[in-house]
């Protein structure tokens, strides 16, 4: 139970961060953001606020805002239509009813004969049966658009994504994929206020029970300054070491209480990820220390660091260098966070800070059906002047949306072949 509601705390902290950052850029921007969604499939909660649909979905897969203009407008009304109108008390349409007019006895019936909900705002018609006089009306720009009782607000085109700068398009795409980078900071910051910062120096913190670095004599707060005779001075430095000597002899002299003592320790063969070597381990984590500056720096190199990490991991899949079976899909990360929940809190959090940075890199991907794949579109427009053509674009989003879904249910058969067959 308690892996079940980290695992939804997680996944909602993700996809909420990510998509908050795409409908706050939209609604500086003036975009009419019609739906603010969390997971795909049925609707199963629901509440509108501010012009927007807030909703949480059947399937944990992903979220999305949904902005006018990027989605062909199902508003639609063309010469001979007969609607009903509603009016507020400066005779502007607040209601543009489609079908069951009976249901609304106030509203005003009229043909179609003109209506334009982009620019001018206002419908050209006649009373039925009465062809002779032409009637005009205004629309309110948040008129509501009626259609079997589900209420849509029709969205000028000022309002709509398209008729934005590519600046401020190009930010609310860029927005998702920011905020995951501005959570993991968070997180990074509350780990160093939680624990500390982890120190440079060869310096040993936590020493696990029963293992090599235990059964050598290793203390919390020894710091190594030498192995095998070599100075060091770094924690990467000892750690390298003692990764590439896997059940070898080594010995060590740490410095305990401004005291050299000297000990030995067997490094555990630990093996390696597949088609890698294995490797050598202690027991023992680093020493950390907190410091107000050493927080704040922390919060931005940990992000850096694990950005980079993950860039390179990309890099090596990219080129085959890693096999696509080390990918993770929702399954393979829940069992992840089963095992992670099962360390302790901090380890979670570090977890979640490390999904956070990898949601961000792989949306920032320019592939179609990502923000990088929407985002490559703007940036060619601002280079060729104009936009590429609706239809060609749809097209291609579709079929990389297609390709991904394929990609999800690849990962996730590996997973469940991998975690239970």
């Amino acid at each position: 139970m308690n892996t079940v509601i980290a695992f939804i705390f997680m996944f909602g902290l993700l996809v909420f961060i990510h998509e908050w950052g795409h409908l706050i850029f939209a609604k500086r921007a003036g975009m009419l953001a019609r739906e603010f969604a969390i997971g795909f499939g049925p609707k199963v909660f629901a509440f509108t606020r501010n012009e927007t649909v807030y909703t949480i979905r059947l399937l944990p897969i992903g979220g999305y805002v949904r902005v006018a203009g990027e989605d062909p407008e199902i508003i639609d009304l063309k010469p001979g239509h007969h609607v009903g109108l509603e009016f507020n008390e400066q005779d502007e349409v607040i209601k543009i009813i489609v079908n069951h007019k009976s249901k609304h006895p106030n509203a005003r019936v009229i043909e179609i004969e003109e209506a334009d909900l982009d620019h001018k705002l206002q419908i050209v018609g006649y009373e039925i049966d009465e062809q002779d006089e032409e009637l005009r009306f205004k629309v309110h720009p948040k008129a509501k658009f009626v259609m079997d009782e589900q209420e849509t607000q029709i969205a000028p085109y000022n309002r709509q994504f398209a008729s934005k700068s590519v600046g401020q398009r190009a930010m609310q795409l860029f927005a998702g994929p920011m905020m995951n980078f501005v959570l993991a900071i968070v997180i990074f910051l509350i780990l160093g206020v939680i624990q500390g910062v982890p120190v440079e120096e060869a310096k040993m913190g936590e020493v696990q029970a029963d293992s090599p670095a235990a059964e050598a004599g290793i203390k919390n707060g020894d710091e190594v300054v030498k192995i095998e005779g070599q100075s060091i001075s770094t924690w990467q430095q000892f750690t390298t070491i003692v990764r590439e000597n896997p059940g070898e002899e080594l010995d060590l002299v740490v410095l305990r209480e401004g005291k050299e003592v000297p000990l030995t320790v067997i490094p555990a063969e630990v093996p390696g990820m597949e088609g890698q070597e294995p490797f050598g381990q202690i027991g023992v984590y680093k020493a950390f220390e907190k410091s107000l500056l050493g927080t704040v720096s922390y919060g931005f190199t940990q992000t850096f660091e694990t950005t980079k990490l993950i860039l390179t991991n990309l890099g090596m899949l990219i080129t085959g260098q890693l096999p696509i079976e080390t990918l993770s899909g929702p399954v393979g990360i829940y069992d992840a966070t089963d095992q992670i929940v099962q360390t302790g809190f901090t380890n979670f959090l570090l977890w979640t800070a490390m999904l956070s940075i990898n949601l961000g890199i792989v949306n920032l991907v320019p592939l179609p059906a990502l923000d990088g794949g929407r985002l490559l579109f703007v940036g060619i427009e601002a280079v060729r002047g104009k936009p590429i053509a609706p239809e060609k674009e749809g097209l291609f989003h579709f079929v990389g949306f297609a390709f991904l879904m394929l990609l999800m249910i690849i990962v996730t058969w590996n997973d469940i072949q991998r975690l239970f067959l």
